[in-house]
């Protein structure tokens, strides 16, 4: 599944198109590295998504296309935070 449509569909980011500018702005990594919106994500990969405040990193647990709503936490495993200092 592409990096944008998973985190529009396990409702990390709310809007594709929100998700598309973040990883063309280099805000998101897969496994460490800065990636496009179409690069294809597989369970076990660790998502990592810079906000303006704190960076948030995740698991990738389910591939699933046709989630609900309910079950969207259930597609990914929190892993870590770190805020973000003000320089």
């Amino acid at each position: 599944m592409r990096l944008d449509k998973y985190l529009k569909v396990s409702r990390l980011i709310k809007r594709r198109s929100v998700a598309k500018g973040a990883a063309e702005g280099e805000k998101i990594l897969v496994n460490g590295n800065y990636v496009k919106p179409a690069k294809d994500v597989k369970v076990g990969d660790l998502i990592t998504i810079e906000y303006s405040t704190r960076s948030i990193t995740v698991k990738v647990i389910s591939l699933d296309i046709q989630n609900q709503k309910e079950k969207a936490k259930e597609m990914y495993e929190f892993v870590s935070e770190a805020k973000k200092n003000d320089s």
